[in-house]
């Protein structure tokens, strides 16, 4: 089924902008998404009509918050099919949550010389928390290097290092910068057989596809509320009971306690034990509206017109002179998420951007806080991105497509070209 991108763009007030003059283009939304007026609304109603603190007041709005922010929880885990709200602990985002897991599993688990294996397309989020441990703990940090046309993961060099035993695999589901999809069903299958937890980064792929925690049998997976319709500062770590039974506390304090004396405490249970302090309450219930809000949509029919709108950018692209596309070609389109990173000749992406910009066109450009991927393996100081969402259209690709050329005019590219 194909979306009414024009009936959804109007939920979403801050498309009605004009930047300069011109509407706003937003082609951003890896870094995060924008948000409709039925998530803004849950946070104000919040304020006006039911603030309270929850798991604490028993007067009629504080049970009414409570009541809210936990049934949220009950969307979450049944969006991506979680067992039960027991394995849904709210966090900041996905980098909190993949801290708590080297904070507390990890910290338990992993001694000196054991092996954590990551890949050379991992965000700085799914990197330097493993970089902290392994200084702390004695243990070896291994990379699944990617294939010799950087697009996707080496077969013989995960091979070679799950062969070496890891104790932790920790992988993207999808790239931010290629927009690849990794097959972690089968990585979580080939991880568990040699012997391996796994934890899946997913900011990228909740927002955008059908997600069965269960299905692919992850023991932990992160994720974050702002790239999914969300306000910021909600995050999701998914984790199965049995892990979080054995966790210890990552913070100490407030709603994360069942009782404490002079020189002890007892935990409260799960998912309470992680969540110390008082919750993002409006964060959670706003979370479980734009949860509502995808579902109504469909997940699959999400990922139905990021594959079509890819598709039709990439041909695009394909036919202008100057550009450097990376990733997966068009005729994967299977493997590959809403994320167009690209390059213009020797233009640094900050001027690519700062021009787009003059058209109303919002991209991202930078190392896309992967700098092991952009820097050391793609050999580029930084790349220009273009990432879509439900609300982005053929004519959001084609207001890019010229803006890249107002580049390369302002650049003389196209002059030089003729007078070759």
């Amino acid at each position: 089924m194909s979306l009414d991108v024009e009936k959804i763009r109007k939920d979403f007030p801050i498309l009605k902008i004009k930047i300069d003059g011109k509407p706003l283009i937003y082609l951003d939304s890896a870094a995060t998404s924008q948000k409709p007026k039925k998530v803004i609304n849950a946070i104000s109603k919040y304020y006006k009509t039911y603030n309270a603190n929850i798991h604490r007041g028993v007067y009629q709005i504080a049970e009414k918050a409570t009541f809210e922010y936990e049934k949220s929880k009950k969307k979450v885990a049944s969006f991506i099919n979680a067992d039960s709200i027991e394995e849904i602990v709210y966090t900041r985002n996905t980098t909190e949550s993949i801290n708590l897991v080297a904070r507390t599993w990890a910290e338990q688990n992993i001694g000196k010389g054991d092996r954590i294996l990551i890949t050379e397309m991992e965000h700085h989020s799914n990197i330097v928390p493993w970089i902290d441990l392994v200084k702390r703990k004695g243990a070896i940090l291994d990379y699944i290097k990617l294939n010799q046309n950087h697009d996707e993961l080496d077969g013989n060099s995960v091979k070679e290092q799950m062969e070496k035993r890891p104790k932790l695999v920790a992988i993207t589901h999808a790239s931010n910068v290629l927009g690849t999809i990794v097959d972690v069903k089968s990585m979580a299958k080939t991880a568990h057989e040699n012997g391996a937890r796994i934890l899946i980064d997913g900011a990228q792929s909740v927002p955008h596809m059908p997600v069965d925690v269960r299905e692919i049998d992850a023991d932990f997976y992160a994720f974050s509320g702002h790239k999914m319709l969300g306000p910021t500062g909600i995050g999701v770590l998914y984790a199965k009971k049995e892990l979080l039974d054995y966790m210890p506390p990552m913070f100490g304090g407030g709603d994360m306690i069942k009782t404490v004396e002079r020189f002890s405490y007892t935990p409260n249970d799960l998912p309470w034990k992680f969540e110390a302090g008082t919750a993002n309450i409006e964060g959670g219930i706003a979370l479980g509206v734009a949860v509502d809000y995808l579902k109504k949509i469909g997940m699959k029919n999400v990922r139905d017109h990021e594959k079509r709108l890819t598709n039709y950018a990439l041909e695009k692209l394909s036919s202008v002179k100057h550009v450097k596309v990376y990733g997966l070609p068009v005729n994967r389109l299977d493997e590959r998420g809403g994320v167009v990173a690209f390059s213009i000749d020797d233009i640094h992406p900050h001027d690519v951007a700062s021009i787009f910009d003059t058209e109303g066109v919002a991209i991202r450009a930078g190392h896309h806080c992967a700098m092991p991927l952009v820097v050391e393996v793609l050999k580029q100081p930084a790349l220009s991105r273009m990432s879509f969402y439900i609300y982005n259209n053929e004519e959001d690709v084609d207001k890019a497509i010229a803006a890249i050329e107002k580049v390369k005019n302002t650049f003389k590219i196209n002059k030089t070209e003729v007078l070759a």
